[in-house]
């Protein structure tokens, strides 16, 4: 089946683009792996229009409209975006979706890149084990977890690698895999020459062949290959376009400020766009 439209990602622009998606009527998919951490977080919630509480009520309500409206969710986790010939072919582990259009709501990383982390993308950094993984059979890997949700990433790889040194930023991380070395934080740098050596923690160096990063959102250069980013932000127009054609972006990923108001109001522009963008591009029969 291929899409009108596929949007990317599970905070409130992702929910409001898809949202917008369904009342356009536009054929739509939505793939997200839950509402976020961040959202769940908020100790209160005082930015968003006719909404007092904290995070977990803020979700609880989105998720109560969410069903009223019969907005359907794919919970899965996107994690590369390509372009092809009537639009764009999207990957999320094992499976892949065609859409003609993409909204990109993503949200940023705030916990900042490891040093070395982008200058070694495609050259032993990685942030997809299932596309990855087994080009480390027998080696050893490192995996960067940011939360036991990616817990089975780290099992997955474990399958395939002699070692797999597991450097988790939060406490109590267990795996079931013997293989598996637990590390408390994250290693201060990626080193190598042509491609990744070893990673730094602390004052050790430990030899690697391959560093995989597992967070909510990989940094959205590496989804999708040409995007013109200002550092860690999408570069967008006020239609919300990126420089790719048929691709939009919203959110946190777009910029600061970081709140739900602004999310929101991107979400809702990013879909309309590409309904826009859909009738001046009419499908070749």
């Amino acid at each position: 089946m291929e899409y009108d439209i596929a949007v990317v990602g599970g905070g409130i622009a992702g929910y409001t683009a898809a949202l917008t998606a369904k009342n356009l009527r536009l054929n739509y998919l939505w793939l997200a792996d839950g509402w976020g951490e961040k959202l769940r977080a908020a100790e209160h919630v005082r930015n968003f229009p006719s909404f007092s509480g904290d995070g977990e009520a803020f979700c609880a309500a989105i998720e109560r409209q969410c069903a009223l409206e019969g907005v359907e969710r794919t919970a899965a986790r996107a994690d590369g975006v390509y372009r092809t010939e009537e639009g764009y072919l999207l990957t999320a582990g094992k499976e892949s979706y065609s859409a003609r259009t993409v909204v990109l709501c993503t949200g940023v990383e705030l916990r900042g890149n490891v040093e070395g982390e982008r200058e070694f993308f495609g050259r032993g950094v990685s942030y997809c084990a299932v596309c990855d993984g087994a080009l480390y059979r027998s080696k050893t890997v490192a995996a960067v977890l940011s939360s036991p949700a990616f817990s089975e990433e780290a099992e997955y790889l474990a399958g395939y690698a002699q070692t797999v040194h597991a450097f988790c930023l939060y406490d109590g991380a267990s795996f079931r895999a013997p293989n598996i070395v637990v590390h408390g934080g994250a290693p201060r740098a990626v080193e190598g020459e042509s491609r990744v050596r070893a990673v730094r923690y602390g004052t050790e160096l430990i030899p690697v062949d391959g560093v995989f990063f597992f967070r909510r959102s990989a940094p959205p250069a590496t989804l999708a290959g040409g995007l013109e980013t200002d550092g860690t932000h999408i570069a967008v127009k006020r239609d919300m376009s990126t420089n790719l054609e048929g691709l939009f972006a919203a959110g946190d990923v777009t910029g600061t400020p970081y709140q739900y108001a602004k999310a929101a109001g991107e979400g809702l522009v990013a879909a309309y766009s590409a309904r826009e963008y859909l009738a001046k591009h009419p499908k070749r029969v």
